[in-house]
């Protein structure tokens, strides 16, 4: 299952942050991390990837460099000193989130959405 709308909207950013805390990575890479790391559930294509790519580089919390060493040239991103403040900001926020859920009972994420086709929730 993948996440779709604003969920990914708000996940996706942080979760390709906190990948390239652990060290620089290219686009392809990112995506297929994305899906093994979290079962699919923040699986994403190149057509949402990219963007946000470009997002967070217009704001400066990921730097990239071309890499033309390989059998096709491939553009590294990596982490800048501002991506990892806003990574420890972002992942403050997405704990009280978390926490707040959990007090409401909410165990799952899909129980906010009752009418969605997400099947399983658990309230």
């Amino acid at each position: 299952m993948s996440i779709e709308g604003e969920f990914i909207r708000g996940a996706g950013p942080i979760a390709v942050l906190k990948l390239l805390d652990r060290g620089e990575m290219y686009g392809y890479e990112i995506i297929e991390a994305l899906e093994r790391r979290t079962d699919g559930v923040l699986a994403m294509g190149q057509s949402t990837l990219y963007p946000m790519l470009y997002n967070l580089e217009a704001k400066s919390l990921i730097t990239a460099r071309w890499d033309e060493s390989g059998a096709r040239p491939r553009k590294y991103y990596r982490l800048t000193s501002g991506g990892r403040k806003r990574l420890a900001e972002d992942s403050r926020t997405w704990r009280k989130l978390a926490a707040a859920m959990e007090a409401l009972g909410v165990t799952r994420i899909g129980a906010l959405l009752p009418h969605s086709n997400w099947k399983g929730a658990i309230a």
